[in-house]
Parts: structure tokens; sequence; C-alpha cells
């Protein structure tokens, strides 16, 4: 029997948006009006190299005995009880409920496992909805946009995790250490201007001609996934096509290759940026490299075409220098200079690939954490705000791939970002994360005082 989810939550979250993503379809009708899914919906959903069955529910909503929401949530309550596990969505953006906390002891009471999802997180109000939803007490929040295809590599490694092995393959990923990381293959996109030389690259780790290349820009056009072995670690590696800046994506095919790419960046944990060595760094290198961090990807800058540069001394430092100057939210990404062509660097980029895939993936412990924020807090205190000392308390760590925390103040809508980039640079050098975003989340201390009444006189 096939593993099956359902998707449940309150009406008008995204569920549907995120079933017909799922299902590669649009089986399910989506529209701003909540309540447009009645019955139960199935479909069969891919994620990855996952395969599974995705039940859309109705929005869970309070009716009367007999009426037609009544006979809704039953629907409701008929895929849950079919399902093996349950996706429950919340709305990022409009916060958490008075419902969304009532059906997530619904879901509890289901005694089924439970992926809390964030869904519409994009933006600051996505991200501060999202730290809500750690008060429904369901987990650690898996934080997506359905519409636009952002989160689906974190909710895969949700997924991941719940899903039974093939009767051939007896590793489980739970719980699993950085060592046993090291035996799993890692996915690898390889992404950058047309004719930087990807497919190139690729047909030399594979040692045949795998992919077509052609001077001409734009040869490839669908992200194909090959497999590579490098020094008995295994990787899955994206050639894509080239991605040009959106004023000059004309036709219909290039603008869904486009697409492909970026679903290829949003499935990868390492991202490989090529860049042409005699025309690097332009504008277009500096968005895919933001693209990437703001993905939460491992980055490893390849400049390739070396073999045309003229050796100079000292000229990797210099790229070294120019690549943190240009890319300072990546500060200290590997950086190697290859040749495609002739197979120069390539295994300089194969290591800098597993470095930065161990660093993506490293968690720090919460006693040398607090050690390092009470350093870093006394050397520089936050600013005074209208007078008064924000107050930061303590730092934790919600979870790697990539370095994610949060830290617990007072007032946390008055720290500046300039703050707030002093703490990542100083957390990503004291703890020797180079080059990996690191991701820190303000959250207010809950005030034991707020809900307290008066007591009469």
């Amino acid at each position: 029997m096939p593993f099956t989810i359902a998707i449940i939550g309150r009406p008008n979250v995204g569920k549907s948006t995120l079933f017909n993503r799922l299902v590669g379809q649009k089986l399910a009708l989506v529209d701003d009006q909540p309540g447009v899914t009645r019955d139960r919906r199935e479909g069969d959903a891919r994620l990855g190299d996952l395969s599974f069955t995705i039940i859309d529910t109705a929005g869970l909503d309070e009716g009367a005995r007999g009426s037609l929401t009544a006979r809704m949530q039953a629907q409701t309550e008929t895929a849950i009880a079919s399902a093996d596990a349950l996706m429950f969505v919340i709305d990022a953006r409009a916060g958490l409920t008075p419902n969304d906390r009532s059906f997530a002891d619904f879901a509890r009471r289901a005694n089924k496992p439970v992926v809390l999802v964030a869904n519409k997180s994009e933006g600051r109000h996505g991200e501060l909805g999202a730290m809500e939803s750690y008060a429904l007490g369901l987990g650690d929040p898996i934080q997506i946009s359905a519409e636009h295809g952002e989160g689906m590599s974190d909710l895969y490694d949700a997924l991941r995790v719940l899903m039974p092995e093939p009767e051939d393959d007896e590793e489980d990923i739970e719980g699993l250490s950085e060592e046993d990381f090291a035996t799993r293959p890692i996915r690898v996109a390889i992404v950058g201007r047309p004719n930087a030389g990807k497919s190139t690259l690729i047909n030399h780790l594979l040692g045949e001609e795998r992919m077509l290349t052609s001077p001409e820009a734009g040869t490839t056009r669908d992200s194909i996934a090959v497999e590579i072995k490098w020094q008995g670690r295994d990787f899955r590696v994206f050639d894509t096509a080239g991605l040009r800046r959106r004023s000059r994506i004309d036709e219909k095919l290039e603008k869904l290759s486009v697409a492909d790419a970026l679903r290829a960046v949003r499935f990868a944990e390492v991202v490989v940026l090529m860049m042409d060595a005699q025309n690097r760094f332009e504008e277009q290198d500096l968005r895919i490299a933001d693209l990437v961090e703001r993905e939460g990807r491992a980055l490893v800058i390849a400049v390739n075409k070396w073999d045309l540069m003229e050796r100079q001394p000292s000229q990797i430092a210099k790229l070294r220098k120019d690549v943190d100057h240009w890319l300072p939210q990546v500060k200290g990404a590997p950086v190697v200079a290859v040749s495609g062509l002739r197979g120069e660097g390539i295994d300089r980029l194969m290591q800098g690939i597993v470095d930065a895939y161990a660093i993506w993936n490293r968690r720090v412990s919460t006693s040398a954490l607090n050690r390092w924020f009470e350093q870093a807090v006394d050397a520089n205190p936050p600013p005074a705000v209208s007078g008064r000392r924000l107050k930061l308390n303590y730092i934790t760590q919600t979870k790697a791939r990539p370095p994610s925390f949060v830290v617990f103040c007072s007032r946390a809508d008055a720290v500046p970002e300039s703050y707030l980039r002093y703490l990542v640079n100083s957390l990503r050098e004291y703890f020797e994360l180079p080059g990996t975003p690191v991701r820190i989340t303000l959250r207010e201390k809950a005030n034991p005082f707020a809900h307290k009444r008066k007591r009469p006189s």
C-alpha cells in the first residue's frame, strides 16, 4: 500500500495549492474565497525521489450537525483516519488563530505523525508567523510558499524521515549524525548564466558526453539529473538551463526552462554557481548567488574557463577577496578556479562541495552557543531605543540545513538590522561557518504577567 498523507488545516491556508504542487497538476480548484474544497481529493504525489498518495481535504471548520459544513468535516475526518501521516497547514502571514489552536489539538488526538507546514512564509510577516507556530506544540514548522515552490527541500526532509524505506534500502535517516550524512548522496545543482560551461563540467565529471554542449547559449533546457561517484562519495547532480535576466526571457519554452532551474536550486543541498572567468561578477551572477542564499542552500563558487586566463601571482587570493567583496552575505564561500573543458580544478571543486555540505549540516551545542552569545553581547551591547536598552536573553539553534537560530529578547521589532548582521557575522566567524547561509530570528520572550488579571480590591 502506498504511504498516504492528508493535508489538513482551517479554510484558505493554501492546502489545495500545496496539493497541486505535489501532484504536479492543477487538479484542485484554487481561489481566494475560503471553502472552495468540499470533498476530499486524492492524487499521486512526488517530491524529489519520494512517491506517496496525497489527500486534499476541506478546511477544518465548526458546523451544525447535518449541515454542509459538518459533512465537509466528516469527509476530512475520514481522510485523517485513512492517512499514515498528516500535514497540518497554517497561514504564516495571518499568524495563529483560535481555529488553528483548536484543530492542532484535533490533529494530536489523531495519534499520527504530524508535519507542521507554515505556508505563505515569504517576507518578514511570514517569518514571524512561522515562529509563532511553535506555540502549537507540533514541532518545528516547515516554512514554505506552496504558490512559489519555496521551501520544498525542507518539506522533503521532513517527509523523508516519516516514510518507510524501500525493501532494498535499510537506511533510516531519522536522527542521523554528521558521520551518517557523509554516506548519503549529496544533491547538487549547477547553475549560472547561459554558456558558463555547466554541461561541459558535468560531462568531464561523468567521463562521457552525457550533456549536449554548444558554443550557442541556451542549449540546455531541462534540468537533467545524473549520478556521480567521487572518492567513494555519491552525488546527484542537476545540470540546469542558464539563468538570464528576466527582461531577456521572451520565449515560453525558455521561461519554463528557467522555472525548472529554479526548482533544481530548491531541491538541491549544495549549489555550484559557475561564472565565466573572463566575465565574472556580472549583475546576473550576483542575483543568482543572492537567490541561493535566500533559499538557504550551501554555495560553492566555480570560476570556469580558467585556462583562458593569463596566469599571474596571487590571482587566486585576489579572486577570494573579490568574492567576499561582492557577496558579503555568503562570506567565506568556497571559491575554485576550474576548466571544465580540460578537467582542471575538478578535485578541488568536489572537495569544496563536500566541505560546504558538512558546514550546512552543522549543529552547535546549546552551552557553546550561549557562551558565544554572552561574549558577543558584552563586547557590543544592543543599542538603546527610545531611551530603553534592548535586552537579549538567550539563543537556541532550531535546525541545521542551513544553521538557523532563534534569539529570545524584549521588543524584537526594535532590534536594528545592523545589529542582527553583527550577530550573524560574529556567529559565523566564531563557529567557523564560512559561506553557508546563517538564519537568526528574533522572538519576544513571553510576558508572564500579560494574562494575569488584577485581584478585586
